[in-house]
């Protein structure tokens, strides 16, 4: 720059020194023809060293603005890549109407390593999951209805059914209609339970005779509770030797048949038969000797059969037992008193 202002300078100069005048000739001055030719040569160096200079700006001004570049980046943040992807491009400009998104970025490197890329996290609200259908919830195809399999009655349940038929009807006091449904039973089948359930009413209303014509002997000899209630109902009619015959045809066990053995004991006693009575009591004082008036039963037999001192040991166990009724208790104190005073 220095050469050029001071190659500038003598040009000016030169061009500003006054020439020596010209002797008059009276004709008009002619400019020098070495002048003319110096303008060229003048404005050529002009343009030289304009080009040297600018060309020596330029490169000034290039490193400094490299200088000031290298500055720039290393206090700016990196920025990130960009994706040559369209549809990322349109995600991101799209952020800012996500109001939940935010985009944060990473703090700027110090070392020479390429800067991260800006990460971009939407903070979106998830979808809500559907809850798991359980196996409860879970739909079953549809199947054809089962078909109700109709189970044939047997003789017995009929049997059963008919006689809680009959039970509703004569609490009604309705004996005729219970007669006329155990009749239809009766021309199919025995109907055991159906019979003992109306003759056992009818020997309550104190109608025996009724009774006996729905017990007829060939038809009530092979079941043990059928046999009973006609003995009951002979007995009713004052028939008590039948009575007695009837329940010592057939005895059955004591399991389960407790009542039948209790009824035989006393209509025994009644026929004057004692011993077998006795008999009757001890074996049923086997299975629970807790009855207080089952060991008066034994002693009434006792006592009859001339046994006065095991007739006075089974009433002082009756009257130790709870359980008898006020009747039966003073029959007891009484006989014991009679016995004690010999």
């Amino acid at each position: 720059m220095s050469l050029l202002n001071d190659a500038l300078r003598a040009a000016e100069q030169r061009q500003q020194k006054p020439e020596a005048p010209a002797a008059y000739t009276g004709q008009g001055s002619a400019v020098p023809a070495r002048k003319n030719r110096l303008v060229p040569v003048l404005s050529l160096l002009v343009v030289v060293l304009a080009t040297v200079a600018g060309y020596a700006l330029l490169a000034g001004n290039q490193s400094v603005a490299e200088t000031a570049q290298a500055g720039a980046q290393e206090s700016l943040p990196p920025i990130a890549a960009q994706s040559g992807n369209n549809s990322t491009e349109s995600a991101v400009s799209q952020a800012p109407e996500d109001r939940g998104a935010e985009i944060v970025a990473e703090k700027p490197l110090t070392d020479p390593a390429p800067a991260p890329e800006k990460q971009v996290v939407r903070n979106t609200r998830p979808e809500p999951e559907s809850p798991p259908v359980s196996q409860e919830q879970s739909v079953e195809p549809e199947t054809e209805p089962a078909q109700v399999k109709q189970v044939r009655e047997t003789p017995e349940s009929i049997d059963r059914r008919v006689s809680r038929e009959l039970t509703s009807l004569l609490r009604q006091d309705r004996f005729r209609e219970a007669g006329e449904r155990l009749r239809a039973l009766l021309a199919e089948q025995l109907a055991p339970v159906s019979r003992a359930t109306l003759a056992r009413a009818l020997l309550v209303e104190g109608q025996p005779e009724i009774a006996l014509a729905w017990l007829p002997a060939p038809e009530v000899m092979g079941v043990p509770e059928l046999r009973l209630l006609r003995a009951r109902a002979l007995l009713a009619t004052g028939e008590l030797t039948g009575a007695v015959a009837l329940l010592r045809s057939q005895v059955p066990p004591l399991e389960g048949h407790i009542e039948y053995r209790v009824t035989l004991a006393t209509l025994l006693q009644q026929a004057g038969e004692s011993g077998a009575a006795a008999d009757q009591w001890t074996a049923l004082l086997t299975t629970d000797d807790s009855r207080a008036a089952w060991w008066v039963g034994l002693g009434v037999a006792l006592e009859s059969g001339g046994k006065a001192a095991s007739a006075e040991r089974a009433y002082t166990q009756a009257a130790a037992l709870p359980g008898l009724s006020p009747s039966l208790a003073d029959y007891v104190r009484e006989r014991l008193k009679q016995l004690q005073a010999g």
